[in-house]
């Protein structure tokens, strides 16, 4: 019984110092990649951002519009109904609400009497950036993360993957910052025996979030040998990662043979319990140089080794880095960990928990980076 009880104890006392993003207030105020904009030409759609259900949809001219997926009225769904000249229609009664949210028609009322204002639907700010529509749910704290190589004509920008992942992603953003995973990961494509740390590993914090660059020894295999232009069975990467606050990574890859693979991955946040996966790549090469199908095919082997490790971690993840032990390539996580603390403090938020959501009293955190320690 004492046993059970300590057991018991420890993971509440676990579950009380981590984090639920749905009830930080703060992170409604950045932006996120939610649907592919090539996806609102075929009518409305619906998609969960921290909870919130939206509509979007195409307006008059051809700009993506973003609001609740509630109708006013009797709260039927906007994303089953249609677009009538830019317009989201709800399917029960037919009102129409405009791109603010506003009810521009109501078949019901005499045409030359007023629509109340209150008639209307709340509205998000929304844009189209990279060939994905991204939504704000608030005033906006920071902007689109900057892909500056996008811009230039000396690389293409390919869509890879756009699905739910059952997990937190600060989860995902640790990993992809986490260069001692991949020897044991991701067997089947790059990770070396060999090297099961990086040869370097450096942190450099930044106003957007943190920037680490390292040098990774990684296996080369045939598939990759034919995507690169490599034919050695082995090759170093040097990485140039950044981390955007709160879940975008930009993994820059540099070959040797000049090549640069850039993965840019957003974990937007559906709920506590799971985001969807956004990412896209952005290469120097061309199609005829290495066919975008060859090298979606490696990047969606690589993610699958990478879902299947990630989906079995807790979703609460802890800010305190005294909740979990750490090693030195664990570096970079804690400091996304401290800066994410840091953002709450600033905005006068208490870290939510599943606790603090049960009513139980929350424990102060320590933010200290020294409970990371080197090998």
């Amino acid at each position: 019984m004492i046993a059970l009880y300590t057991v018991y104890s420890l993971q509440r006392s676990l579950e009380a110092i981590s984090m639920l993003v749905t009830q930080q207030p703060v992170f409604r105020q950045f932006w996120y990649p939610v649907i592919l904009f090539e996806a609102l030409k075929s009518g409305p759609q619906s998609f969960e951002l921290l909870g919130e259900p939206l509509v979007l949809w195409l307006d008059g001219d051809s700009h993506p519009a973003a609001a609740r997926d509630r109708c006013c009225h009797r709260t039927a769904k906007l994303s089953l109904g249609c677009v009538d000249q830019g317009h989201i229609q709800c399917p029960y009664h037919g009102w129409q609400f405009d791109a603010t949210g506003a009810c521009v028609q109501v078949p019901q009322l005499d045409a030359e009497k007023a629509i109340p204002a209150n008639y209307r639907v709340p509205a998000y700010r929304c844009t189209e950036r990279y060939g994905y529509v991204w939504v704000c749910l608030e005033e906006p704290i920071a902007d689109i993360p900057a892909i500056d190589e996008t811009a230039s004509s000396d690389y293409r920008l390919i869509h890879e993957f756009y699905e739910p992942w059952q997990t937190a992603g600060l989860r995902v953003m640790e990993n992809e910052l986490d260069l001692a995973h991949p020897t044991f990961v991701h067997t089947t494509t790059f990770g070396s025996e060999e090297h099961p740390v990086p040869d370097s590993l450096e942190i450099e914090d930044t106003d957007y979030g943190i920037r680490v660059r390292g040098l990774l020894g990684v296996v080369n295999p045939e598939q990759q040998q034919k995507n690169l232009k490599m034919d050695a069975g082995g090759t170093v990467r040097t990485l140039e990662m950044d981390w955007f606050m709160p879940f975008t990574i930009k993994l820059k890859i540099i070959y040797p043979n000049g090549l640069e693979h850039i993965v840019v991955n957003t974990m937007t946040p559906i709920s506590d319990r799971a985001s969807q996966m956004v990412q896209f790549c952005v290469r120097n090469d061309t199609e005829a140089d290495t066919p975008a199908q060859d090298v979606i095919a490696f990047d969606r082997a690589v993610t699958l080794e990478d879902k299947r490790i990630l989906e079995s971690t807790d979703y609460d993840v802890p800010l305190s880095p005294s909740q979990e032990e750490h090693m030195f390539t664990d570096r970079p996580g804690v400091m996304i960990r401290k800066k994410v603390a840091a953002l709450l403090k600033q905005h006068g938020e208490v870290e939510q928990t599943r606790d603090t959501q049960a009513g139980m009293s929350h424990k102060p955190i320590n933010h200290s980076v020294s409970a990371v320690s080197r090998r």
